[in-house]
C-alpha cells in the first residue's frame, strides 16, 4: 500500500514520490532503474563509465551517446516511462554526448549534479525531458534559475542533496557538520527559491533511510526524496557482492568521508574505510595511474588530459578505476565502496520490490 502523495515532474505523475540515486559507475543500470519504475518510482540510470558497461553487454565498442540512448532505451522497454538519467558536470569529457543520447532516447527526467549544470537546457533543447539539477543550498539554485531562464528555461524540479550522501558532497570538508547544512535546515530556502522561479518540485537527498524519515520531509514541505544507499543494497544493483557486503558489514565508523587523499573531482568524497583502493590510498601504495580518463579536464590548448590522480598518489585515489572495479567491470584493480552516512544501518540485501514495499508502508 502506498501512503504516499505522487509526485508531480513537467506534468508527469510518478505515483510513490522516491526516487532512486543515480549511483556510478555501473550500480545504476537499466536492472535497477526498470525495477524501481515498475514499483511505482522513478528509476535512474548513471551515466558515470556507462560506454564500457555497455560495450561489455554488447561485445563492440560504444561510445558515451550510445550506451546512454542504449540503456535509456532498455529500462523504459523493461520498467516503464518513468525512467531517467544522472549526469555528471564533473565528467566533462562526456558529458554532452550522454545527455543528447538520454535525451534523443525519451528519457524523462535528467538529473544533473557534482556541479552546477549551468549549460544543461543548451544541450539538447527538449519540451518532453525535464531537467533537475542537484545543489546544496539556495544560493547554488539562485544561481542556477538565472542561468536557465536566459536559456528560456527553468528548472523541472530540484534536487536538494544534504552532507549525509554517499559519493561527492557538495560542501567543503569544514562544512559537513554545520548545523545550518542539515538537510531539514537548507530545505525552507531552497523551497522558498524554488517558489520564486515557478514553484517546481524539490526533492530531498542525503540521509533519507526510512518511511518514518519520507514522511517528516514530505510534512515539512519536500515534494519527494531521493535515496541511493538504500538500492545500493538490493538484488537488482550491479554492486558486485563484495561491495554489497561490505554495505551489510559496515559499522558506524567505518562510513568517512575521504579528502586527503581524496577523490581528483576535489570534491570530499564519502566511502567505506574498509575500500581496498582507500586503504592503499591512505598508505600511498597505489602508484599513479589514469587510463580510463572520466574526470578528465582540459588542458590550456583545451584538450581532456588533466587529472590529479594521474600523476599525485599522495592527495588523490583512482577514482575511475576504483568504482569500475567495485561493479567488477575490471577485478584487476582495487575496488572502492562509497556509500551513504546511513549505509551502516543497512543489513540485509533486499529486491527492489521488497524494499520499496518496506518504503511505502
Amino acid at each position: 500500500m502506498n501512503l504516499f502523495p505522487s509526485l508531480v515532474i513537467r506534468g508527469r505523475k510518478i505515483d510513490v514520490p522516491i526516487v532512486q540515486g543515480g549511483m556510478g559507475v555501473g550500480i545504476s543500470l537499466f536492472p535497477l532503474a526498470a525495477a524501481v519504475a515498475r514499483e511505482g518510482g522513478l528509476g535512474i540510470i548513471s551515466s558515470a563509465g556507462l560506454d564500457l558497461m555497455v560495450s561489455r553487454r554488447k561485445g563492440k565498442r560504444v561510445n558515451s551517446y550510445e550506451a546512454a540512448y542504449e540503456e535509456v532505451s532498455i529500462a523504459k522497454e523493461a520498467g516503464g516511462q518513468h525512467v531517467g538519467i544522472n549526469v555528471m558536470v564533473a565528467l566533462a569529457r562526456d558529458y554532452e554526448e550522454s545527455v543528447k543520447g538520454a535525451v534523443d532516447a525519451g528519457a524523462e527526467v535528467i538529473i544533473s549534479g557534482a556541479g552546477l549544470p549551468l549549460g544543461l537546457p543548451l544541450i539538447r533543447p527538449s519540451r518532453e525531458t525535464a531537467l533537475i539539477p542537484i545543489v546544496s543550498s539556495a544560493r547554488a539554485l539562485e544561481i542556477v534559475c538565472r542561468k536557465w531562464e536566459k536559456a528560456g528555461r527553468r528548472p523541472d524540479a530540484v534536487v536538494l542533496e544534504g552532507p549525509l550522501a554517499g559519493g561527492h558532497l557538495g560542501f567543503k570538508i569544514d562544512e559537513l557538520d554545520l548545523e545550518s547544512n542539515r538537510l531539514e535546515n537548507l530545505l525552507p530556502a531552497v523551497k522558498d527559491t524554488a517558489f520564486k522561479h515557478g514553484d517546481f518540485p524539490v526533492i530531498v537527498a542525503g540521509g533519507i533511510y526510512t518511511h518514518a524519515d519520507i514522511t517528516r520531509f514530505l510534512l515539512m514541505g519536500a515534494d519527494g526524496v531521493q535515496m541511493g544507499t538504500r538500492f545500493l543494497a538490493t538484488e537488482e544493483s550491479g554492486a558486485s557482492y563484495e561491495y554489497k557486503e561490505a554495505v551489510v558489514n559496515a559499522r558506524e565508523e567505518d562510513i568517512v568521508v575521504a579528502h586527503n587523499p581524496g577523490s581528483p573531482c576535489g570534491l570530499p568524497f564519502r566511502v567505506i574505510r574498509q575500500s581496498p583502493m582507500f586503504a592503499s590510498s591512505l598508505k600511498r601504495l597505489r602508484a599513479p595511474r589514469c587510463d580510463k580518463g572520466y574526470v578528465l579536464q582540459r588542458d590550456t590548448s583545451g584538450k581532456f588530459t588533466r587529472c590529479p590522480a594521474r600523476e599525485d598518489n599522495e592527495s588523490y585515489f583512482c577514482i575511475c578505476n576504483g568504482l569500475l572495479s567495485s561493479s567488477s567491470y575490471d577485478t584487476r584493480e582495487e575496488p572502492l565502496f562509497t556509500a551513504g552516512a546511513n549505509a551502516c544501518r543497512v543489513d540485509r540485501i533486499l529486491s527492489v520490490h521488497d524494499l520499496m514495499e518496506e518504503l511505502k508502508s
